[in-house]
Formats: structure tokens, sequence, C-alpha cells
């Protein structure tokens, strides 16, 4: 029987968590523009409020996480990117449409490769992230 895990890494979930200091325009980005669920969130935790975002039945999530005191915090490189496959063309498009309606056009990615089958964006805080069709992948 296989098991949802690894002997040598025994995590049953993994999550990324990154700062902000306007959690309710990245909420609106990542359920709105990008359509993820938020799947938990929290508020007034030792001074943080934060929100974690997911696909349905999947183990991986994005948490961002705001202290009461919060700074803006630089994005990183533009080669630092959060990339979504998405094998529906049509779908990513949507996504891309309903993001740029928003105020959120795509941006040039520092790597062409993106450039083939993916739409890179840049979230509230700056960070980049690629939409990229896997249809012909």
């Amino acid at each position: 029987m296989n098991q949802p895990w690894s002997e040598q890494m025994p995590a049953v979930q993994f999550r990324v968590a990154r700062p902000t200091h306007q959690l309710d325009k990245i909420i609106e980005f990542y359920t709105k523009g990008l359509g993820l669920e938020i799947v938990g969130s929290f508020a007034k935790h030792e001074g943080y409020d934060g929100v974690m975002f997911g696909l349905p039945g999947v183990d991986y999530h994005l948490e961002f996480t705001q202290h009461v005191d919060a700074l803006p915090v630089l994005p990183p490189s533009k080669d630092n990117l959060l990339v979504f496959y998405i094998p529906d063309g049509n779908a990513r498009d949507d996504i891309v449409a309903r993001l740029s309606s928003m105020g959120y056009p795509e941006v040039e990615p520092e790597n062409p490769y993106w450039k083939h089958q993916g739409v890179t964006l840049c979230d509230p805080d700056g960070w980049r992230i690629v939409l990229q069709n896997t249809a012909g992948i």
C-alpha cells in the first residue's frame, strides 16, 4: 500500500508562508482573481492576522500573515515565482482577463521560458505569479 508521505520526510502537508502589509488586497487577488479557496484563517493571534489558500483536496497551501504593525515588504527578484499549471488554456485566459480587469496586467517574465505557454502577473505585493498552460506539455 502506498503511503501519502515519504519515510525520509514524513510530512503530510506543505505550506509556503509569506508576510504582507495589505492582507485585504491579497485576499481579493488570490480568491476573486486567481480563484483559490480560503482553507483557513486567523485574527489577532499574538499580533498577527493570516489567511491560507489552497486547491480542493490538495495539502499544499499558501499562507499570508500581516502583523498589526506591518511595514511594506519588498518583493524578491523577478525570478522568484509561484507557478500554477493549468491544463485548459481557455480557463487560464479567463483568469488572466479577470485579473487584468482588477488592475493586474500581464508583465514581462525575467526568464523567457515562461513566455512560451505562460502568462506572468504580479500580486498586490509585487510577487510574480505564472499561469502556465500545460496542454502542450
